[in-house]
């Protein structure tokens, strides 16, 4: 077993010139390669490091918010090296097979299997997301002018850069689709001055939208409503679904893409916001079964193909691959200063799940395969969308 993992530390470290790095075992032994280690792995339990020889990420992901893997130092460079040697797909048993399958089956994005889904990840507590996102609660990619803008500056001008992108203009009906706290639907309000409906299938989204939006005194103007995408009815000038679209499941997004299309106007434009990848990944077992229960990251073919075949048009797509590595840099940040609050309120492995996932996502957009797509689209051919982007970068 020992032997199995040098060799894998040999392998990460060569995708690396000149780095270094060390292991320790369970009964003490360090074995180091190169000067000034710059992480150690620490394997505390002889089967922490069997299950990570069995199962990939999986084992290193369980071990480490257990507690049975520690990693002292630069987790990112670790992650860089992982994705290098394919470390999320490195191997898998035969019973880690059967227990993907299982999740699959049990966790389809069907109506009532998204809401559980769903509130297994953002049912969690406001408090603890009023922590992690800020004053925006944008729990989405943010837009960065500048490496140096705060959060809350990336935030809101992400929201102000999708409102451009569908060109809304005051008394259009906005339809957002997976509309989380309720916080472009605002920004579109008071901004641009529009009506509009937001769905989402999180009870404490739901809850704290309503709340922001009478607080705001714009009850009269926008709503959100407790239900699923698929539920939603009306006709819309414009649609916006902004990080939705990973937790459709892959064999929804064409009816998604149908759906949209059965409520935007004729001519109308819509945006998708979305997380994606080149070539379809199979999903993260980790992440699936703790942290996004039935995400599944689509491919912009697939969505191209989903707009184009139901006689949509595809006008604009641009990828926002570093501004998800900025922001989730902030919202690390943000659940470190909130270290111990997290673990009064919630515990241990709570805390170092979060962390796990936000350190590997951050790491996933900076040297993986995950990338952030805005797609921009219309129903029909459509006049409304100007003939270059100028509009958008000279606001």
């Amino acid at each position: 077993m020992k032997t199995a993992i040098k060799d894998i530390a040999r392998a990460m470290q060569n995708t690396v010139p000149g780095s270094s790095l060390a292991v320790r075992f369970w009964d003490d032994e360090v074995f180091a390669l190169g000067d000034v280690p710059a992480f150690t792995v620490w394997f505390k339990t002889k089967d922490a490091a069997s299950a990570v020889l069995a199962d990939g990420f999986m084992g290193f992901g369980e071990g480490y918010m257990f507690g049975d893997i520690e990693v002292d130092g630069d987790l990112q460079l670790l992650f860089r090296m992982g994705f290098a040697v394919g470390y999320t797909q490195y191997s898998m048993s035969l019973g880690l097979k059967i227990r993907i399958l299982v999740l699959y089956f049990l966790k389809q994005n069907t109506l009532s299997g998204s809401r559980k889904n769903i509130s297994h990840h953002y049912d969690v507590g406001n408090d603890f997301y009023s922590r992690l996102l800020g004053p925006t609660m944008a729990y989405t990619c943010a837009y960065y002018a500048s490496p140096d803008d705060t959060l809350e500056q990336a935030q809101t001008a992400k929201f102000d850069l999708v409102c451009r992108k569908l060109r809304l203009k005051p008394g259009e009906h906005l339809a957002d689709l997976g509309c989380g706290w309720a916080g472009l639907l605002i920004h579109a309000a008071q901004n641009y001055g529009i009506t509009g409906v937001g769905v989402t299938l999180s009870k404490e989204q739901y809850e704290y939208g309503t709340a922001k939006i009478a607080q705001l005194g714009l009850q009269d103007r926008i709503r959100v409503e407790l239900k699923d995408y698929r539920e939603i009815q009306g006709t819309y000038d414009k649609v916006a679904s902004i990080g939705m679209m990973e937790h459709v499941g892959i064999r929804f997004v064409p009816g998604c893409f149908a759906k949209i299309k059965s409520i935007l106007k004729p001519a109308g434009v819509a945006l998708v916001h979305t997380i994606g990848n080149d070539v379809l990944h199979k999903a993260d077992p980790w992440t699936d079964k703790y942290i996004f229960p039935g995400a599944q990251v689509p491919t912009l073919s697939l969505m191209v193909d989903s707009i184009s075949k139901i006689g949509m048009n595809v006008v604009d797509v641009e990828s926002l691959r570093l501004h998800y590595e900025l922001t989730l840099v902030h919202w690390l940040q943000n659940l470190k200063a909130n270290e111990d609050w997290v673990r009064q309120n919630y515990d241990e492995t709570f805390l170092r799940s979060y962390r796990l996932y936000m350190e590997v996502s951050m790491s996933s957009f900076r040297y993986g395969d995950n990338r952030l797509f805005q797609v921009l689209f219309t129903n029909g051919l459509s006049d409304e969308v100007p003939l270059t982007r100028s509009d958008l970068y000279c606001p």
